[in-house]
């Protein structure tokens, strides 16, 4: 594959800089191939994480092997995670990525942990885990393989087409316990995906990948998100993206409302400026009260989107599966003895 030849053992380390990293910090490299890009390689404390607060979500435990996305979506609800880290919610979020290179040793670690009771996992539900980076790394398969081999339940949300590598172990896993596949698709303008999410791949080739992982026989899920105001939300774009969904054999839509969390709103809103000034005055309205779109426009673009999804057949995986976010209460979940991470290390989704 094309990754093979970025082995990383083969790559010079450059010097560390000073991280606020809860984990131990080995090196940082600048492998060639990644232009412009530093990998910050950690020895995790701990990776199966609890998604903090009263979630929306179906799941209560995540595992990110990543911190940081090379995909560059402008309007990544998880940016501000990186000033946790002393660096800043923009370019540092696209370009400097912590890795935790110890996360297939760790969950089988806490998998065997007599307190772990075998509760479904979400993978990349902070930061994509079939970035660029894992290419490089290639630590989905030895979590893939841990999950598998002690039959634990999982879901994987990507944009990232490198999932294709990790089909026939996905297809092992599936054969011994639940697994979901999602992917996210929010709209299929080719266009628009080069402005706003440079670096995944195009909206086509995850909609390719769907089709290979509906073929092989998986219930896929697509979750179309971020619908972005005065640009996505038209009948036509929710028209064109939900046929393209369906063509490719996904079995639901999800629809999800952009919503912007300090970090994510200065840098969409930057990008907004550059590239669609005409609209700054609406967003400045729409999301005058915080980072939620006001519930009745939320209520009637899912149902717009649910309207055209029943034309083309697509069905709910789960029942309430559509939810309307709003703002998560601050307060923590009760604290357990299972395994689990910093609060600050996940967010919920929505």
């Amino acid at each position: 594959m094309r990754w093979d030849h970025l082995s990383a053992a083969a790559q010079p380390a450059t010097p560390t800089l000073p991280l606020a990293l809860p984990d131990t910090l080995t090196r940082a490299v600048t492998p060639p191939g990644f232009a412009g890009m530093t990998f910050y390689e950690v020895l995790a404390k701990s990776i199966i994480n609890r998604v903090p607060g009263v979630s929306r979500l179906p799941f209560e435990w995540t595992i990110n092997p990543y911190r940081g996305c090379s995909h560059a979506c402008t309007y990544c609800f998880a940016r501000n995670t990186h000033t946790y880290l002393d660096l800043n919610a923009g370019l540092d979020f696209d370009t400097k990525i912590v890795v935790k290179v110890n996360a297939g040793e760790l969950v089988r670690r806490e998998l065997a942990h007599p307190t772990w009771r075998g509760e479904h996992i979400a993978i990349g539900a902070n930061v994509d885990c079939y970035q660029r980076v894992e290419g490089r790394y290639r630590l989905m398969p030895q979590i893939i393989a841990a999950l598998r081999d002690f039959a634990n339940p999982f879901s994987i949300l990507t944009k990232g087409t490198l999932i294709l590598r990790d089909l026939e172990l996905l297809r092992q896993a599936a054969e011994v316990t639940q697994v979901g596949i999602s992917f996210s698709v929010g709209f299929v303008n080719e266009r628009l995906w080069r402005s706003v999410e440079p670096g995944a791949p195009s909206p086509r080739r995850r909609l390719d990948v769907v089709r290979t992982f509906a073929d092989a026989g998986f219930a896929v899920g697509v979750l179309m998100a971020p619908i972005l105001p005065g640009l996505t939300d038209t009948d036509e774009s929710i028209e064109e993206t939900v046929a393209a969904v369906a063509a490719a054999g996904a079995v639901s839509v999800t629809p999800l409302p952009l919503h912007l969390r300090p970090g994510a709103r200065e840098w969409y809103f930057a990008w907004l400026r550059r590239e669609h000034p005409r609209l700054v005055p609406r967003y400045r309205e729409l999301y005058r009260g915080g980072s939620y779109l006001p519930r009745s426009y939320q209520q009637q673009l899912v149902e717009r989107v649910r309207a055209v999804a029943r034309r083309y057949g697509l069905h709910r995986t789960r029942p309430g599966e559509e939810r309307v976010p709003g703002p998560q209460p601050r307060h923590a979940r009760a604290s357990s003895s299972r395994p689990r991470a910093s609060s600050a290390e996940q967010l919920t989704l929505l």
